[in-house]
């Protein structure tokens, strides 16, 4: 156990919550929080507007994200939960920190280099997205967070994180903690084509949706041809890899033995709907519920930014002194 921590989770307010967000995300930094001493989680509502120009899509969103985390257990009464709009300190840092960050480091990023890789002119690149690192950099260093969860993906996006701390901190002296991440390989949860679960890709299975939507989806995972009797391999199938998430090594176990037996696709695809549709009634039943409160998103928000403002309001004053300006 560390000594003391304080986790944040940012949480993307685009699209529509699937599996791999809840496998790859929302579970494991819910875990991650009952053993940590303080934990924030924020809806990145400023970085949804990068890449979404729909205001209707975003509020939309806002409410949706923030029910699927509420829905899979997030005690808000002994965390921090907010929307980054509402502390608008995060905004005034990210300016703070882009004056103290090399124009260098942000071309170095993934996200930028591969928009960029056969578009010499920079054409449809916004600069939100050319600095969006430092706007994540923002969100972490506000509450001087000891650890951030991070897909494989933001990897390189907390370590830039590192550099800009450690950037200012020579600079101005000793004022952030330096992050450490925990890595979430959202990898390992497999769309219904088996590429990485992505609504990019098209491939998701959505975690909040009917039984009807859940059985529909599932039946079109793509397997291959194989027929009943033949024996099937496990560790290269879809429906085994999503099933491992929903049961236990026993049950994992048994599967396995029904893939060496030939076990019909249309059989396999019915035992991880089975599996997922008890795994998720549960949440699917606290979301129905929740939504049907109205307002009650906005004021859980509303409560979080009274508890979180405080905090940051006290910290940007500390830091506005740090750089001459008070």
């Amino acid at each position: 156990m560390l000594m003391k921590n304080r986790i944040l989770t940012g949480i993307t307010t685009s699209g529509t919550p699937h599996l791999g967000n809840y496998f790859g995300a929302i579970k494991p930094s819910l875990e991650l929080a009952k053993k940590s001493d303080d934990s924030f989680f924020f809806l990145a509502d400023y970085h949804s507007i990068i890449k979404v120009n729909n205001p209707q899509e975003v509020s939309s969103s806002i409410e949706n994200i923030a029910l699927a985390w509420l829905s899979s257990g997030l005690d808000i009464s002994s965390s921090f939960f907010y929307k980054q709009s509402d502390i608008r300190e995060i905004l005034e840092l990210s300016w703070i920190l882009h004056c103290v960050t090399a124009k260098g480091l942000m071309n170095r990023a993934h996200a930028y280099k591969a928009l960029k890789e056969n578009n010499d002119d920079d054409k449809g690149i916004n600069m939100g997205l050319f600095s969006y690192p430092i706007l994540m950099a923002a969100d972490i260093l506000m509450f001087n967070s000891t650890h951030v969860p991070v897909g494989p993906d933001q990897l390189q996006h907390l370590e830039m994180t590192r550099d800009i701390a450690n950037r200012f901190n020579h600079i101005f002296g000793d004022t952030f903690e330096v992050p450490e991440a925990i890595i979430n390989d959202e990898n390992s949860i497999p769309g219904i084509d088996g590429r990485k679960m992505s609504k990019s890709y098209n491939n998701v299975i959505p975690l909040l949706c009917d039984e009807k939507t859940l059985r529909k989806t599932i039946m079109k995972i793509v397997t291959n041809s194989l027929e009943p009797g033949e024996p099937k391999d496990h560790e290269t199938c879809n429906v085994f890899n999503l099933y491992k998430n929903f049961s236990s090594d026993e049950e994992i176990a048994e599967f396995k033995e029904e893939y060496n037996n030939g076990i019909s696709w249309g059989d396999a695809k019915n035992k991880l709907f089975d599996k997922a549709n008890d795994y998720l009634l549960p949440i699917r039943e606290r979301y129905f519920s929740l939504k049907e409160q109205n307002d009650l998103v906005n004021d859980h928000l509303s409560d979080g930014a009274k508890k979180v403002r405080p905090l940051a309001k006290d910290f940007i004053e500390k830091i506005r002194i740090k750089i001459g300006i008070s």
